[in-house]
C-alpha cells in the first residue's frame, strides 16, 4: 500500500513539474520541486539501504540512490524524474504481482465457514462455527460450505472439494460419509453430525497453513542478493570509464540511469511466489519459499509406509475358521461383536459383513488395546482381539500379517487377516522421482520386515528400514550423507511428525484431516495422491528455473544497455524508460513460473 501511495505522489510531483515549467514557463521551480521529490525518495532508499545492511543482507539500492543523485547534479531533472516514476512503478508492479501470484492462496482464506444451521430440539438456530460442539447436528443448505468436520447422518449430495484437494470433480457423499469443513455442498440438503470442533476442523488447519506460507526469502534469494555486488561494481567501472574517456559527467548518469537493480531484488521472489502459487492450485500448500529450493535440489526421498505408499484402509483379506463353521458365518459373528467399537479394523470388519445380518449386541466388555467380549442376542459370547486375548493356550501360529483372532463360547473359532493396498500411484512416483534426479529412495516403516520388503518391492524402494520407533527414523534420517542432500521424508501420521520435521523438507499427506505431521511439515498435500510428491518436486524445479532465468536475463539486458549508453547514443531521459523494459521483462518473465506446464 505504501508503495502505491509513493508511486502516486511521485506521479502528481511530476504532473505539477510538467505544468511549472511548460504553462507558467518556471523550469527553475519545476527543477527545484523535482530535487526535492528527488531527494527524499534517496534518502528514504538510504534508510532501507542501511537497514538491509544491517540485516546482513547486500541490496542495490545504491545504484538507484546514485543514479538519482547523479542525474540531479548534472543538470538532467527530467531523467530523474522518470527514474522516481520507475522506481516507485516498479515497487507497486511489485505489490501487484505478489497479490497476483498469491491469489489462489488467499481464496482458502476468504471462504472461510463462518455460520451453521444447528438443530436444537427440531428447531434450527444459526450460530457461529465456534460455537459448534462434537455430536452436534447441522444442516448444509445446496450451495453452503460444511462448517466443520462431521458425517452425514441424512440425505446425499454432491460436494465440490476442489479448494481443499485439487479435485475439480465433485464428489458424491452419502450415509455415514466423512465431510472436510471448506466443502461445498451441491443441490441437496444434507444433516451431518459434527466430529471435530472448527479449531481442529480440516479447513481450519489448512488456513493455519495458509497463514504460515511465508514470505521468508529463500537461499537463492540471498544469491541473487550476492550478485549485487559484482554487477554494481560492473556499473560503475563502466560508468567510471565513460566519464573519463568522454570527460563528460554527463556519461556517467546516463550509465547508471540504465543500471536496473530489478532482476536481482525482484525477478526471484517473484518467480517463488508465483511457484507457491502454482502448488496450491495443484492440492499442494508449501509453507516458506525456502522449501521450493529445496525442493527443486533434492537427491534423497523417504517414505513411511502405511498411509503414505499404502492406502492406510486395511479391508479383510482371508476368513480362517479352525472349526465346523463356515467363513461367513465367522465373519458375522465377529463383526457383531465388534460393531459398536471405532476402532479401524472394528470398521473394517463391519464393512466386509453384511450389516443387515448383525446381531445385536446383550452385554459389552472392552480390553483396551487387547480386544472384546460381546454377548450376542443369540446367547454366544463371541471375544475378537489380539491372539494372547482371545485363545493364550492354543497352540496356532501368529501371522504375519494384520490378525484379529475369534473365539465362540470360550472356544478358538479362527481368525480373520487384513491387508492394506498398494496406492496404485505408487510406482509411477517413485519412477517419476528417479527421473527427477532423486537418486535414493528409503522406506521407514514401524511395520514388520516381510510386509515391508513386500511393499518396497513392489513401488521399486531398495532401501528398506522396518519395524522403526520414530526416534529410529529421525537417526536413519540424520545418517544420510551430505552428498545425498537435500533429504524429502514423506508421511501421514501423527508418528511421523518428529521425522518431517528433521528431514531438509517434510512432505505430510494430510487430505485427512488435521494432524500433527501436517503441523511440523513444510509441504502439506491437500489431495489424497502420493502422485503429488512427484508433482510438487517438479513445480519447485520448474520455478528455480524460471527465478534463474530471469535474474540472468535481466542482468544482460542491464549490461548491454550500460554497454551502449556509455557511448553517449542513449540521453538520460531515453535511458530511464529503457531501465523500466528492463524491470517489465524480468517481471514478466517471473510469473511464467505460476503457468502449468
Amino acid at each position: 500500500m505504501k508503495h502505491t501511495i509513493k508511486f502516486a505522489l511521485t506521479i502528481s510531483v511530476g504532473v505539477i513539474a510538467l505544468y511549472l515549467a511548460f504553462l507558467l514557463h518556471e523550469p527553475l521551480w519545476a527543477q527545484i520541486l523535482v530535487s526535492l521529490a528527488g531527494s527524499l525518495v534517496a534518502l528514504s532508499m538510504f534508510i532501507e539501504m542501511i537497514k538491509t545492511l544491517k540485516s546482513g543482507q547486500y541490496g542495490v539500492d545504491l545504484l538507484a540512490i546514485t543514479a538519482i543523485i547523479a542525474t540531479l547534479a548534472v543538470g538532467e531533472y527530467w531523467a530523474a524524474l522518470m527514474v522516481l516514476v520507475m522506481l516507485t512503478g516498479g515497487d507497486s508492479l511489485e505489490d501487484y504481482a505478489a497479490h497476483k501470484a498469491g491469489r489462489e492462496l488467499k481464496t482458502l482464506l476468504d471462504n472461510s465457514p463462518q455460520t451453521a444451521h444447528r438443530l436444537v430440539n427440531d428447531a434450527v438456530e444459526d450460530v457461529s462455527v465456534d460455537k459448534l460442539q462434537v455430536g452436534d447436528q447441522v444442516i448444509i443448505k445446496p450451495g453452503e460450505l460444511v462448517p466443520v468436520d462431521g458425517h452425514i447422518i441424512a440425505g446425499s449430495a454432491l460436494f465440490d472439494e476442489s479448494s481443499l484437494t485439487g479435485e475439480s470433480r465433485p464428489v458424491e457423499k452419502a450415509l455415514n460419509d466423512e465431510l472436510m469443513s471448506g466443502s461445498v455442498n451441491g443441490d441437496t440438503s444434507v444433516t451431518m453430525q459434527v466430529d471435530q470442533l472448527a479449531v481442529n476442523s480440516q479447513y481450519q488447519a489448512i488456513v493455519r497453513l495458509v497463514e504460515t506460507s511465508a514470505a521468508q526469502p529463500a537461499h537463492f534469494v540471498r544469491l541473487a542478493d550476492r550478485y549485487a555486488v559484482p554487477f554494481t561494481l560492473v556499473a560503475y567501472v563502466i560508468a567510471g570509464v565513460a566519464w573519463w574517456l568522454s570527460k563528460d559527467p554527463v556519461r556517467f548518469a546516463e550509465v547508471l540511469v540504465v543500471a536496473s537493480p530489478c532482476p536481482l531484488i525482484l525477478a526471484a521472489p517473484i518467480a517463488l511466489i508465483s511457484g507457491m502459487s502454482r502448488a496450491s492450485r495443484n492440492g499442494i500448500i508449501v509453507k516458506a519459499g525456502t522449501t521450493i529450493e529445496k525442493l527443486a535440489s533434492a537427491k534423497s526421498a523417504a517414505f513411511d509406509k502405511t498411509g503414505t505408499i499404502t492406502n492406510g484402509q486395511l479391508t479383510v483379506d482371508q476368513v480362517v475358521p479352525v472349526i465346523g463353521i463356515a467363513p461367513t458365518d465367522l465373519l458375522q459373528l465377529a463383526a457383531s461383536a465388534e460393531q459398536e467399537s471405532s476402532h479401524i479394523l472394528a470398521r473394517s470388519l463391519v464393512k466386509a459383513a453384511q450389516v443387515e445380518q448383525l446381531q445385536p449386541i446383550e452385554t459389552l466388555k472392552e480390553a483396551t488395546g487387547a480386544g472384546v467380549v460381546a454377548t450376542l442376542s443369540s446367547g454366544q459370547t463371541v471375544r475378537v482381539g489380539k491372539h494372547q486375548f482371545v485363545t493364550p493356550d492354543a497352540q496356532q501360529p501368529l501371522q504375519e500379517q494384520t490378525t484379529v483372532y475369534v473365539a465362540i463360547n470360550d472356544q478358538y473359532a479362527g481368525y480373520i487377516t487384513f491387508i492394506d493396498h498398494l496406492r496404485p500411484e505408487a510406482p509411477a512416483t517413485m519412477q517419476t522421482l528417479h527421473q527427477l534426479g532423486i537418486t535414493r529412495l528409503m522406506m521407514l516403516t514401524g511395520d514388520q520386515a516381510t510386509t515391508a520388503h513386500q511393499i518396497a518391492e513392489q513401488v521399486g524402494i531398495d532401501d528398506v528400514h522396518a519395524g522403526c520407533l520414530p526416534v529410529d527414523k529421525i537417526h536413519l534420517i540424520e545418517q544420510v550423507p551430505q552428498d545425498q542432500r537435500p533429504l524429502i521424508m514423506v508421511g501421514d501420521g501423527v508418528n511421523d511428525a518428529p521425522s518431517l520435521a528433521s528431514a531438509d523438507v517434510g512432505i505430510a499427506m494430510g487430505a485427512h484431516g488435521a494432524t500433527a505431521a501436517s503441523e511440523s511439515a513444510d509441504v502439506v498435500i491437500l489431495k489424497d495422491d502420493l502422485g503429488r510428491v512427484s508433482r510438487a518436486v517438479q513445480i519447485a524445479r520448474d520455478t528455480m528455473r524460471v527465478a534463474r532465468q530471469a535474474v540472468l536475463i535481466g542482468i544482460a539486458i542491464c549490461i548491454g544497455l550500460m554497454l551502449i549508453a556509455s557511448t553517449g547514443i542513449v540521453p538520460a531521459l531515453v535511458g530511464a524508460l529503457f531501465q523500466e523494459v528492463v524491470d517489465t521483462v524480468s517481471i514478466l518473465y517471473a510469473l511464467r513460473a505460476r503457468t502449468d506446464r
